[in-house]
């Protein structure tokens, strides 16, 4: 079986302050940023990794969601409980330093980790936890 991630999903209150933190904080590309029947389609990715695009959506996206569902998800996403991406890097450190000058909400200082990698977190402009993770070399 070739079974290969092409599309994950995060939830974001503000288009354009999740693009700005995740184009010009972190350095991923836009792929695609679209209106699309009343909601906007946007896009972004690694440029190292270009078959794999993370999907920036509303929290209540989703066409089969009752308006009760809508308020729930965007209630979850404020209080910061959902889950967001984990990236890996070469320099945990540096990223670190970079996402933290940005002025973003710092989770984790860079830690080594008894599983054997050295991580930091942050949440983006939404409140999604972000984990960035590098491993041994």
């Amino acid at each position: 079986m070739d079974l290969k991630l092409h599309q994950c999903f995060v939830a974001v209150d503000d288009h354009d302050k999740a693009l700005h933190f995740y184009v010009e904080v972190l350095g991923l590309e836009v792929r695609n940023d679209v209106s699309f029947e009343g909601m906007r389609w946007v896009t972004v990715g690694s440029p190292l990794q270009p078959d794999v695009n993370i999907v920036l959506e509303p929290p209540g996206a989703n066409p089969d969601f009752s308006p009760a569902d809508r308020e729930a998800m965007a209630r979850l996403l404020a209080k910061g409980v959902l889950r967001g991406v984990i990236f890996t890097t070469s320099d945990c450190d540096a990223l670190h330093a970079r996402v933290r000058e940005a002025g973003c909400d710092v989770l984790q200082e860079p830690t080594d980790q008894p599983y054997g990698v050295r991580d930091c977190a942050f949440r983006d402009p939404a409140g999604n936890m972000l984990r960035f993770m590098e491993r041994p070399g």
